[in-house]
């Protein structure tokens, strides 16, 4: 799943965002009983792959992400709009479909000229092993 920021705004790739991304993950299973396995930060996008039962859920856990990390912007002094409407998501069928997905994602930062080597990228990571 993809949410990207309004006018692309490049305002997502810090240190106190990526923390409260992080909580927000981690009480998922309880609130949500939703699953967050690896994810990237970008400056203007997060890409995540969650695991849910079904769209409903999915479409729930991304407004409270959205809501929670505007929350954070906002008392950090940066004013909305934050977000683009919606989300962009993709189904994945199989443990290679998730292994070749994020191995294209993790790349995203080199791709980007933000780093020489994606694993000097320091807003990733895995939240939970999602197991197939």
């Amino acid at each position: 799943m993809t949410v990207c920021t309004s006018s692309r705004r490049k305002i997502l790739a810090n240190t106190d965002l990526h923390l409260v991304f992080r909580e927000y993950c981690q009480r998922s299973p309880q609130v949500l009983s939703t699953h967050v396995g690896r994810y990237i930060i970008m400056p203007d996008h997060i890409h995540v792959f969650v695991s849910c039962a079904g769209s409903h859920a999915l479409s729930r856990w991304t407004k409270g992400l959205k809501g929670t990390l505007a929350k954070h912007l906002r008392a950090k002094g940066i004013s909305g709009p934050f977000w683009q409407d919606g989300f962009f998501d993709h189904l994945l069928r199989s443990s290679e479909s998730y292994g070749d997905k994020w191995n294209y994602v993790f790349r995203n930062p080199e791709r980007a000229g933000l780093v020489q080597n994606a694993e000097g990228w320091e807003f990733a990571g895995e939240i939970e092993c999602i197991v197939w």
